[in-house]
């Protein structure tokens, strides 16, 4: 069992909640697309298709326990759909994102380049910042030569 799959499951198992076969299925997914942005719906449609009596229901369940327990990050680019994706353990802050407004590809910038604005903010308002969240639109370089 990979590293990631075996930390979250055990990261469930220190919890109050159980970790069920649903729940491991469901984890198992999401390391396998780690890097991905995906909403419930696709989520579910891959589980099901290792797993084809765990329900809608049970996903969206699942990935709010998964959200609350810091095992998943979820985000919202302003498309109606919450999107979800492996949280980066010993990160203090999510990274950002780049989202096409073409054809909605996300790519994920790994720089944090905000440290320095942040401690301007927190010295010039006395302000202890915890996490941000920043992303940018435009059109990417393949749908800009369309």
């Amino acid at each position: 069992m990979e590293r990631s799959t075996r930390e979250a499951m055990e990261r469930v198992n220190r919890s109050r909640y159980k970790l069920t076969r649903q729940r491991s299925k469901i984890i198992e997914t999401l390391v396998a697309t780690a890097g991905e942005h995906l909403s419930a719906e696709e989520i579910y449609g891959l589980v099901t298709l290792e797993a084809p009596d765990i329900g809608l229901a049970t996903v969206y369940r699942t990935l709010d326990l998964l959200v609350t327990l810091g095992i998943i990050e979820k985000t919202d680019f302003g498309d109606g759909r919450a999107r979800y994706e492996l949280a980066s353990p010993g990160d203090d802050h999510r990274h950002h994102h780049l989202i096409c407004s073409g054809c909605g590809i996300i790519t994920e910038v790994k720089d944090d380049l905000l440290d320095d604005l942040e401690s301007t903010l927190e010295r010039e308002y006395d302000f202890c910042i915890t996490d941000h969240r920043l992303e940018f639109y435009g059109r990417c370089a393949s749908c800009r030569s369309d």
